[in-house]
């Protein structure tokens, strides 16, 4: 799923998907990372970063690359995720090493002698073991555990300027951290960029292949996680270009030609992620723009209105649980998301939408002479926003779950 999911009006056109791209060079200064036989982690990291911000300066003049590190600098992995998150970072890339444990080896036998517990003597033949480079090798790319997803989730909600383009102080007010809309955002948001983490960790791990490397695969560590992608307010992954504990790998790693071939291969992951983004952006834009020439022209061939007659109003559909949240205004476009369509009355407060924070609305249709009931959920000011809620309902068991879009208040089917 590849969702732009900044909220900015429809009109002007706002900025490009990709504007920021945070690199992170792994370690530094007092902290060297892993060793190899002569070499160490930061240096080969601080070298293929560089090389990758360059690429990605020249060949992408309308995207801003800011560093972690420039320089073998020391910082807590807490203050490289504030540089990125105070960056507005739209993506972040950390590069590191990967390092096996060394393994042991029989190379003969010698001859020990032991005493039992009465003293007794006795020989006993045992190995001698010599320790030889572990032989694992090839990159992995990472990406943050979903053990961490709320801790992901606080890091959204403590840089929300990231999340939104509060440039007026109408989108500032609604950044409203206890809003259940709000809410609903951020955790959406946590789910679209752990895809679209997802997503470019495979193509990182595409280019790879390409060029001949052994791919590990597109990976989650364990429970601990890693902190500087989960604290990091946009989608991010870490890429382990190769095992400094491997010979082989480490003289592969210290080469030119090996450090230009690593940062062209994530370059290209890179062009090939935010194309794609681009290209959902593009089309999106491009619906829009044309419901709000349609919208246009239809106001503009509208009658006049007719003087108000005194004619009382009628109500064909029943809500048990009204909307809460500002209203649409007229000629304003919002969505909503429908769960289900059900024999079943599920009352308030049920177990089956304890997952999904915001307002569940019922509405009460008749289909010939059955009754039945459809259950919809919040209310979304852009179409990607809702697109988001999709997959989080989906994601909660509600398989059929869909988009609803809504004008001057009435449903659009």
């Amino acid at each position: 799923m590849f969702v732009y999911a900044k909220t900015t009006p429809d009109f002007p056109v706002q900025d490009k998907p990709i504007r920021t791209i945070v690199i992170d060079a792994g370690h530094g200064g007092s902290d060297p990372g892993a060793r190899g036989k002569y070499s160490v982690e930061k240096d080969i990291a601080l070298a293929v970063a560089l090389k990758l911000g360059k690429i990605v300066e020249d060949a992408m003049p309308d995207v801003k690359v800011v560093y972690t590190r420039k320089t073998d600098r020391f910082d807590d992995v807490r203050r490289k995720a504030a540089i990125a998150n105070e960056a507005e970072g739209d993506l972040f890339i950390s590069i590191h090493c990967n390092s096996a444990a060394p393994l042991s080896r029989v190379v003969g036998h010698t001859t020990r002698t032991y005493r039992n517990k009465k003293g007794k003597k006795y020989t006993k033949r045992v190995p001698i073991y010599e320790k030889i480079p572990n032989p694992a090798k090839g990159t992995e790319t990472y990406i943050w555990a979903t053990a961490k997803n709320n801790a992901k989730a606080e890091a959204l909600r403590n840089s929300s300027v990231i999340v939104f383009d509060a440039n007026s102080e109408e989108t500032q007010q609604l950044m409203n951290a206890t809003d259940p809309e709000t809410l609903i955002m951020l955790n959406t948001l946590k789910n679209v960029y752990f895809d679209q983490s997802l997503r470019l960790s495979g193509l990182v791990e595409d280019e790879f292949t390409k060029v001949g490397r052994i791919s590990r695969g597109a990976r989650q560590r364990n429970e601990k996680g890693i902190l500087v992608l989960h604290a990091t307010a946009m989608p991010s992954v870490l890429v382990e270009l190769g095992f400094i504990s491997n010979p082989e790998e480490e003289d592969y790693l210290n080469s030119k030609n090996g450090q230009d071939e690593m940062a062209q291969c994530i370059y290209r992951a890179v062009k090939r992620y935010k194309d794609q983004l681009e290209k959902v952006y593009n089309n999106a834009e491009a619906v829009r723009r044309a419901a709000h020439e349609q919208a246009a022209a239809t106001h503009a061939q509208a009658p006049a209105p007719q003087p108000a007659q005194n004619i009382p109003a009628t109500v064909s559909t029943k809500t048990e649980l009204p909307a809460s949240g500002p209203q649409a205004a007229d000629g304003d476009t919002h969505y909503k998301v429908q769960l289900m369509t059900t024999e079943k009355v599920h009352a308030r407060g049920s177990s089956l939408f304890s997952k999904l924070n915001g307002t569940i609305e019922r509405e009460d249709v008749k289909q010939g002479s059955q009754k039945l009931h459809k259950y919809i959920w919040g209310s979304f000011r852009t179409e990607a926003e809702a697109n988001a809620a999709v997959y989080k309902a989906r994601q909660n068991g509600f398989k059929d779950a869909f988009v609803v879009t809504y004008r001057n208040g009435e449903r659009v089917d």
